[in-house]
C-alpha cells in the first residue's frame, strides 16, 4: 500500500520511514553514507519497507535493529545484510519469549490495515545476522559514522545509535514521547537508569525516537534520567511498583 509509510527527509542524507497507521507509531531512519547506507529499524513488516528504501538510496544496504521486537525487525526480511547485537541473538533463533499467538495480536491491534493484509501470514523474524555488535564499535558509511552505544532496560541487548557529527542521538525505544515499558520480565529498570545517564552524558543536538512524535528535544534526556534517579531513590525502581505519568511521557514498572 502506497500510504502506509510517511517518508520525511531530515537533512541531505537522513531521512524517517514512520508507520503512522498502526498504534506504534514506528519510525525507522535511513542514514546514506558515500558508500553505504544504514536503515536503523525496518518496522512492522505489514508492507515492504525496502520499495520505499530503494527510492532514497542506490548504495548497498545494511539494516541495524534497535532491539529484537517485532516492530523493529518486521522488514529484516528484504534485507540479506543485517547486523544485531550479540545479547539478543537467541531472540533471532526462535527464543522471543512472547508466541506468535501474541504477536500477532499486537500487530493488528488499534491498526488501519492494508485491505487484503492476512495477518495469519505474519511471521517473527528469524535469521543470522552479518556482523555481532558490540559496545562502541563505529560503522563507517564512507563519510559518515554512526557509534554504537548498548543501552539495556527496555531489552537486553537495545542499542541506541550515536553520530556525533550531527550530533543525532536515535534512541529507539529507549527514550520517546509516551508511555515508556519496562515491566516486562526482559526488562530491567535499574539498567534503564544506568542507559539514561549514558546518554545523557552526550551532547546530543537531536533526538530520534522510535515512537511517535518526531518533535521531541534532548532536554527530555534529563528529565527521564532525573525521574529514574527519583524512583530509585525511593525504592520504587522495580518491577510492579506501577505507572508514572509525567506530563508527556509515563513509564510502566
Amino acid at each position: 500500500m502506497n500510504d502506509w509509510f510517511t517518508v520525511e527527509q531530515l537533512d541531505k542524507e537522513t531521512y524517517s520511514i514512520s508507520e503512522y497507521r498502526h498504534w506504534e507509531e514506528t519510525h525507522c531512519y535511513l542514514l546514506n553514507g558515500s558508500e553505504r547506507s544504514l536503515l536503523i529499524d525496518t518496522g512492522l513488516g505489514i508492507c515492504d519497507i525496502h520499495e520505499q528504501v530503494i527510492k532514497l538510496t542506490d548504495k548497498p544496504i545494511v539494516a541495524i535493529a534497535t532491539h529484537i521486537h517485532w516492530d523493529h525487525i518486521g522488514g529484516h526480511k528484504f534485507f540479506p545484510q543485517f547486523y544485531a547485537h550479540q545479547n539478543e541473538l537467541h531472540w533471532l533463533r526462535g527464543e522471543f519469549p512472547l508466541t506468535l499467538e501474541q504477536i500477532k495480536s499486537m500487530v493488528v491491534d488499534r491498526c488501519e490495515l492494508p485491505e487484503g493484509y492476512d495477518v495469519n501470514k505474519y511471521e517473527f523474524f528469524q535469521g543470522t545476522p552479518t556482523k555481532v555488535l558490540n559496545d562502541n564499535e563505529i560503522i563507517d558509511l564512507g563519510d559518515r559514522f554512526v557509534q554504537i552505544v548498548h543501552t539495556p532496560g527496555h531489552s537486553p541487548g537495545h542499542m541506541c545509535f550515536w553520530e556525533k557529527e550531527r550530533g543525532y542521538l536515535f534512541t529507539g525505544d529507549l527514550v520517546y514521547k509516551d508511555t515508556l515499558f519496562a515491566y516486562f520480565p526482559s526488562t530491567d529498570p535499574e539498567a534503564y537508569l544506568n542507559s539514561l545517564e549514558r546518554v545523557a552524558a552526550l551532547p546530543v543536538k537531536r533526538v530520534l525516537p522510535a515512537h511517535h512524535t518526531l518533535n521531541i528535544a534532548p532536554e527530555i534526556l534529563f528529565r527521564m534520567r532525573d525521574a529514574f534517579r527519583q524512583l530509585q531513590d525511593e525504592g520504587k525502581l522495580h518491577h510492579g511498583s506501577g505507572k508514572y505519568d509525567y506530563g508527556d511521557w509515563a513509564l510502566w514498572l
